[in-house]
């Protein structure tokens, strides 16, 4: 199992703490497999600063894909890593 810390901009943070978001697509240029920690580290991107509130997650399910979301990545990117789709529960 790996534990892996991750940026994470407000609006997103407070809805996976909520509960209302489970899901998460990221880039796949790191290692990640079921079971992994995901460490979502809040980031203000306007303050280019992290807040310092982190909630752990485990990867309850991980998916790899190759679909092109441009709205989010470079073409590039995605081409070269693809990206994961992770299903999140809040560690206890």
């Amino acid at each position: 199992m790996a534990i892996i810390k991750k940026k994470c901009w407000p609006e997103f943070y407070e809805k996976f703490v909520s509960g209302e978001r489970t899901f998460e697509l990221r880039l796949a240029d790191f290692d990640l497999k079921n079971d992994d920690i995901i460490v979502m580290e809040e980031y203000n991107p306007e303050t280019k600063e992290y807040t310092g509130r982190s909630t752990s997650f485990r990867c309850a399910r991980v998916e790899h894909s190759a679909q092109n979301p441009l709205q989010f990545y470079k073409v590039e990117d995605v081409e070269k890593n693809g990206f994961w789709i992770i299903k999140l529960e809040k560690e206890s």
